[in-house]
């Protein structure tokens, strides 16, 4: 059975879809983009902030069902510019073990959701 999972502490959706889908152990997070949840504001500072931003609202959306990065097994990651890339990279970097990092594309767009420069989304499984 479906459960929709809901967090304060990530933006609310902007649209008809849920933070995220939890069906058994297996999380399905929707992309996030670089809304601060409190003010409702993009932070559209630089590509690095914006990627903490998006990293901050997935790490609240894995958190409301008592999961981290750890357990992440896939990423997407939408970019405006591939130019871009290092600086996602190494800011997303921080955020997992390089050892045990999920499976990943990186694919440019035309185009983001409120013309953001990134979006991510994420597959997670809670282990028994």
């Amino acid at each position: 059975m479906k459960k929709i999972i809901f967090t304060d502490k990530a933006p609310a959706p902007i649209g008809p879809y849920n933070q995220a889908v939890l069906i058994g152990n297996t999380l399905y997070t929707s992309g996030q983009i670089a809304l601060n949840p409190k003010t409702g504001e993009l932070i559209l500072d630089d590509i690095e902030t914006e990627t903490n931003q998006v990293m901050q609202n997935l790490k609240a959306v894995l958190e409301a069902t008592d999961m981290t990065f750890e357990n992440v097994v896939k990423t997407t990651i939408f970019i405006m510019n591939m130019g871009d890339f290092a600086k996602i990279n190494s800011v997303y970097a921080t955020y997992f073990n390089e050892k045990t990092a999920p499976a990943r594309e990186t694919v440019q767009v035309a185009a983001l959701p409120k013309f953001v420069n990134i979006e991510i989304s994420m597959i997670a499984i809670k282990e028994n």
